[in-house]
């Protein structure tokens, strides 16, 4: 086995989610992860400091293409226009493989306590960057609070539309998580 493997990071993410399915998350070691993915158990640390990291892996990434849409929107947007903004982008990059994966993936945390956990931190965390990054355009910390706090719901509803197979397969993850920011927008102004 060659000591540095191409495709082992995306490997052993998807041979984690399907262990935990499977067979529950307290139930799967590191070592059954490594050898499902055909990559030692260095290689798995190498990636990865333990196996909660494994569903959140993509989260840094994520988080910095929501403010990277926030921040490239136009001077004039609106929060939840600049919010909207980072969706599109993020969403841009979540592929077939993210919409195949997304089902497995609610399964795997809906079974394990220490999984919401994690799943819940890794949606402050989005919340956060585009927070600070609504801030960075001079937007006060409360609307940019709510208007962050919108977009990690519209795109988790987004996500759960577009991944579990309520739509087309050529629907991208984009329109679901405009469209869920737009109700919320609805809903919200209901709310006065």
């Amino acid at each position: 086995m060659p000591r540095w493997e191409s495709g082992a990071r995306e490997r052993l993410v998807l041979a984690a989610v399907d262990l935990f399915s499977d067979q529950g998350y307290d139930d799967t070691t590191v070592t059954q992860i490594a050898e499902r993915a055909g990559v030692t158990k260095s290689t798995f640390f190498r990636h990865f400091p333990d196996k909660r990291e494994l569903l959140v892996a993509g989260q840094e990434t994520l988080s910095r293409l929501l403010a990277e849409g926030i921040t490239a929107a136009p001077a004039d947007s609106t929060p939840l226009a600049a919010v909207a903004a980072g969706l599109e982008l993020a969403s841009a990059e979540m592929g077939p493989a993210n919409r195949e994966l997304g089902p497995r993936l609610r399964v795997a945390v809906a079974a394990s306590a220490e999984l919401q956990e994690r799943d819940a931190l890794k949606q402050v965390g989005m919340a956060a960057a585009m927070a600070e990054a609504l801030a960075a355009r001079g937007v006060a910390e409360a609307p940019a609070r709510l208007a962050s706090e919108m977009g990690v719901l519209a795109f988790k509803q987004g996500f759960e539309r577009w991944s579990s197979g309520q739509a087309d397969a050529d629907d991208g993850l984009a329109q679901h998580a405009l469209s869920a920011l737009a109700e919320l927008r609805a809903a919200a102004a209901g709310l006065a």
